[in-house]
C-alpha cells in the first residue's frame, strides 16, 4: 500500500478516505491496495458510527477487508452486512490451560500428537463421530455451548469463560436454510480445514505478570488452542444471505460501493432475518469448541493420566454483534462487526468472569503453523470499539504458497525444529506455511503501540494438527 496516501495520526494509526488503519508505517506498506479499497467502501455504508477500520493483521478479503472492523446503530438507519461478518461465522479459538510442563510431554510427544490426529476430526468435508437430526441441529443452535456441556461434552466451568457465557440470545433456526442445516448434521465435534488447528504450546515469554497471574500462565507451562468456526452450516448462511441481502438492498434502494458488501438496515425485516441465522451459527460454531475440548481432554487422559485442560478463554472472530459503547461522551448501542478482528474488552467490563475483571479480557492472536501465538488483554481507552487483531494475517494467497513451498518439505522443516505437523493434506500444509503470514511479532508490537490491547505471553508450537 502507497503510504503516502494515508494521513498519520500516531505511529501505529493512518486515516484515509473515512477510514482509520492501524499499524505502523512497514506493516501497512505491505498491505495490498485493496485493503484500503475495501475499507473505503466500508466507510460508505449508511448508518457508519465513527470510522471503518482495519486491524494491523488486515488483509484483502470477501467485502469487508479481513481485519475489518464497523459499528453501525440500529437506531439511526444502520446496517447490517453478511460481507462484514464473513462466511466462517463465529470462527474463534478456545485456548485452555493445562497443568503440564514442557518435560511432561516429550517422552510422548510423537504418541500425543498421534492419538489427536486420530481423534480430532479435520480436513475438507471431514465428519465425526456426532450424527444429528435436524431438530437435533436445531437445539444445538439455541443452546451453543451450553447444549454441548448439558450432552456430556465438558462442565459447566466451562461457560463461565466462553463468550456470551456460551450462548448467545436471538438464534432463529427457522431463519438458517435447510441446506445449511443438512452440511452441518455430521459436521458437530470437526476442525476443517484452511488455516483451522488444534495446537499445544507452551508460554515461554511473560510481558504483563499480573495479567499472567490472573491468566494462570507460567513459563513452560503448556497450553491447547482450539481454532475452527461454524463449519459447513455458516459458510451455507454466508453464501445465501449475500444474495438475499443484496436483494434487500435493490428493494430499498440502498447504493452498494461494491456488491460483496451486501447489506440490509438492521431493523429491517431481512436484517433481522440475517441476525437471527448468524446468531444461530454463532452457538453452532461455540457447541463446535466446546466438542472438540472434551475430545482433547479425552486424550490427553489416555497419554498423561492426570492431566488437567481448563478453559482459560474462548473468543470469536467473524460476528456482528450487539454491544454498548460510549461515543462522543454518551452510551449508545451498536452492532459491532468484527471480520478476522476479536473482541477485547477492558478491565472492569461487566461482561467479564470475576477472574479476569481485574486486568481484562484476555485476547488470543494466533499465529500461523509453525510460528508463535500470544495471549493478550484488552486495554481502556481502545479506539476500535473494544476490538483487536485475531492473528497473524496472510502476507500471500493460498496460490503463491504453493509454487513456493511443498508441503511434506516444510512438516520436516518444522519437525526438525521441534515442531510436530500432523495434517490429512500436503497442499493444505504448503497453503497454510509460515511465510505465507505476515510476522506475527511484529503484528503483535503494533497492536500494542495501536492500544488495541497489551502483550501478557507469547506461546511456541510443539505440536499442530491441521486438516
Amino acid at each position: 500500500m502507497d503510504i503516502k496516501k494515508l494521513k498519520m495520526i500516531t505511529p501505529c494509526s493512518w486515516e484515509a478516505r473515512g477510514a482509520k488503519l492501524f499499524g505502523s508505517a512497514p506493516l501497512i506498506a505491505e498491505m495490498d491496495e485493496k485493503v484500503l479499497e475495501q475499507i473505503a467502501n466500508v466507510a460508505g455504508l449508511p448508518g457508519l458510527v465513527g470510522q471503518a477500520m482495519t486491524m494491523p493483521d488486515a488483509h484483502w478479503g470477501y467485502g469487508f477487508p479481513i481485519g475489518g472492523v464497523a459499528a453501525f446503530d440500529a437506531g439511526e438507519g444502520g446496517i447490517i452486512s453478511a460481507g462484514g461478518v464473513g462466511f466462517d461465522i463465529s470462527c474463534g479459538i478456545r485456548c485452555m490451560r493445562t497443568n503440564l510442563d514442557l518435560k511432561d510431554i516429550e517422552p510422548v510427544t510423537k504418541n500425543l500428537a498421534d492419538a489427536l490426529y486420530r481423534n480430532i476430526p479435520a480436513g475438507v468435508g471431514e465428519e465425526g463421530s456426532i450424527r444429528l437430526s435436524v431438530s437435533e441441529l436445531d437445539e444445538v443452535m439455541l443452546g451453543g455451548a451450553k447444549w454441548a456441556v448439558e450432552s456430556g461434552y465438558g462442565t459447566a466451568q466451562d461457560l463461565e469463560y466462553v463468550e456470551e457465557r456460551g450462548k448467545i440470545a436471538g438464534a432463529v433456526p427457522e431463519s438458517v436454510s435447510m441446506h445449511a442445516k443438512h452440511r452441518q448434521l455430521g459436521e458437530m465435534g470437526t476442525l476443517g480445514s484452511g488455516n483451522h488447528y488444534l495446537e499445544i504450546q507452551v508460554v515461554d515469554r511473560i510481558f504483563d505478570a499480573e495479567a499472567a497471574k490472573a491468566y494462570g500462565l507460567e513459563i513452560g507451562k503448556l497450553l491447547v488452542s482450539i481454532h475452527c468456526g461454524s463449519r459447513g452450516l455458516g459458510h451455507q448462511i454466508g453464501t445465501d444471505y449475500l444474495v438475499f441481502l443484496a436483494k434487500a438492498a435493490r428493494r430499498l434502494g440502498i447504493t452498494l460501493p461494491d456488491r460483496e458488501l451486501a447489506c440490509a438496515p438492521i431493523n429491517s425485516p431481512e436484517g433481522q432475518q440475517y441476525l437471527g441465522a448468524m446468531h444461530a451459527a454463532i452457538n453452532v460454531a461455540l457447541a463446535n469448541r466446546q466438542i472438540l475440548a472434551h475430545l482433547t481432554r479425552q486424550t490427553f487422559s489416555r497419554i498423561l493420566p492426570g492431566s488437567v485442560l481448563e478453559t482459560l478463554f474462548d473468543v470469536s472472530h467473524n460476528t456482528c454483534k450487539i454491544e454498548k459503547h460510549r461515543v462522543e461522551g454518551r452510551e449508545r448501542i451498536l452492532h459491532i462487526h468484527r471480520k478476522g478482528a476479536t473482541r477485547a474488552f477492558p478491565p472492569h467490563h461487566p461482561d467479564l468472569p470475576e477472574r479476569y475483571r481485574a486486568v481484562g479480557q484476555p485476547v488470543i492472536i494466533g499465529g500461523s503453523m509453525g510460528t508463535g501465538s500470544y495471549i493478550f488483554a484488552g486495554n481502556a481507552g481502545n479506539p476500535a470499539f473494544a476490538s483487536a487483531s485475531h492473528g497473524a494475517g496472510r502476507a500471500m494467497s493460498r496460490n503463491q504458497a504453493l509454487k513456493r513451498w511443498n508441503g511434506r518439505e516444510l512438516i520436516n522443516m518444522l519437525a526438525g525444529q521441534g515442531i510436530l505437523i500432523r495434517t490429512r493434506s500436503m497442499r493444505g500444509a504448503a497453503e497454510e506455511a509460515p511465510g505465507a503470514y505476515k510476522d506475527v511479532d511484529r503484528v503483535a508490537e503494533d497492536t500494542e503501540c495501536a492500544n488495541l490491547a497489551r502483550r501478557v505471553a507469547h506461546l511456541s508450537p510443539k505440536i499442530c494438527v491441521k486438516g
